[in-house]
């Protein structure tokens, strides 16, 4: 009891820094959105105000990041980046070991949330699920990234998942988009970012290591279609591998 009001009490303490520095954040994205051309903005918010604002945070919540895997990408190449998801910690997680500039696929809903919406939909290319003509767009979308030069993260899993010891099934859509592109995949799984903030109860939190693994690059050259249930089968057996 004494240990869950603890870490009650710590994550209130969380969520007034992730405020406080999302109003700061917020202002610089603004500032540079308007000041920065099409082309140049979504670089230097990544560089110089996403890092740095996921150092802060993970500064201020005792998070450490141990990161792990010779197969790291390339910061001047372009990639789908495919990774699990456990837990909000898990965004500037993504921030801070990818090295490219990348644009998140998310989802609608979060473009209404005040300041954090206006980031998203400057930054992230959003989705509505329910909608297949949305999905179609968003593929679109993320085509368009990869063509401009800026990286695709996305989470195949579709949702956050509220069980760590194992995978959701996975969407198609990140292998579709990496064979159709004809862009690599760069495979990162995520451990324990699920306990040290619980999905079931998003306010308890406590210090402690993130671990994250690069696994083999894999290239999607001379695949075709045929080929996205297989590609989507080896990398979940990666991930899988990785948490285990």
């Amino acid at each position: 009891m004494i240990h869950r009001i603890a870490r009650s009490l710590f994550g209130i303490w969380a969520l007034i820094v992730f405020i406080v520095t999302l109003v700061l954040a917020g202002t610089a994205y603004y500032i540079t959105f308007i000041l920065a051309s099409d082309k140049k903005a979504p670089h230097i918010a990544h560089q110089y105000i996403s890092r740095p604002w996921a150092w802060t945070l993970f500064f201020f919540f005792g998070i450490r990041l141990n990161i792990k895997g010779t197969h790291r990408p390339d910061p001047k190449k372009v990639y789908v980046f495919v990774c699990n998801h456990q837990s909000q910690l898990d965004i500037p997680a993504y921030a801070l070991v990818a090295p490219n500039t990348i644009r998140f696929l998310a989802k609608e809903e979060l473009t209404k949330i005040p300041i954090m919406g206006f980031v998203i939909r400057k930054l992230y290319i959003s989705v509505n699920r329910s909608d297949k003509k949305a999905r179609a767009r968003s593929m679109e979308n993320m085509m368009s990234s990869l063509n401009e030069g800026i990286s695709v993260f996305i989470c195949p899993e579709g949702t956050r998942n509220r069980r760590t010891d194992n995978l959701l099934p996975f969407h198609d859509g990140a292998f579709r988009l990496a064979i159709q592109s004809q862009v690599p995949i760069a495979v990162l799984t995520i451990k324990n970012s699920g306990e040290l903030l619980s999905p079931l109860r998003p306010i308890e939190l406590k210090p402690g290591k993130i671990h994250c693994t690069w696994s083999s690059i894999i290239e999607t050259k001379g695949m075709s279609e045929t080929d996205v249930p297989q590609l989507k089968e080896k990398v979940y057996k990666i991930m899988s591998d990785n948490l285990h």
